[in-house]
């Protein structure tokens, strides 16, 4: 199947992560479970296994004044197709898209980007160590290319 190009990782700036923490889609994990440095990949996931399909209960009409700093608009961060970092009820962080902007009202999508598409992945394994302690208790990978304290 051929689509659109979302993301290449370079062998310079490779992705990294922690395996089996729960820190990334479970299919995606599953497939790469048991390769070893040297391996390479290539599957896909469906909409389901990925992100989910597209749910329109999530494009949601913001009332325009939670937007005012001040009480003034910030219009360049307030344009259509700009991503915003919101909170829910419980102040936790949502990414939502700017779709319209009317004089009163603003809708956004708050879909994950990737909601409703089938994806396809392939590369290959560069490296597998062991996390260490800190990084389990952290939760992300440490030195090259991952998090620096």
């Amino acid at each position: 199947a051929t689509g659109e190009l979302i993301q290449k990782v370079e062998n310079d700036r490779p992705f990294v992560y922690l395996f089996g923490v729960g820190g990334l889609l479970p299919k995606f994990e599953e497939s790469l479970s048991g390769l070893e440095k040297g391996n390479e990949f290539s599957f896909d996931l469906s909409a389901e296994e990925g992100y989910g399909e597209h749910n329109a209960e999530a494009v949601v009409d913001l009332d325009k004044k939670i937007f005012e700093v001040e009480g003034k608009i910030d219009e360049e961060l307030l344009q259509i197709g700009n991503q915003i970092t919101m909170q829910d009820q419980n102040g936790n962080p949502l990414d939502g898209v700017v779709m319209e902007i009317g004089d009163d009202k603003v809708k956004m999508d708050f879909n994950h980007p990737l909601a409703g598409m089938d994806l396809h992945f392939s590369g290959s394994i560069l490296d597998v160590r062991e996390a260490t302690a800190e990084e389990l208790d952290h939760g992300h990978v440490h030195g090259d290319h991952g998090h620096q304290h």
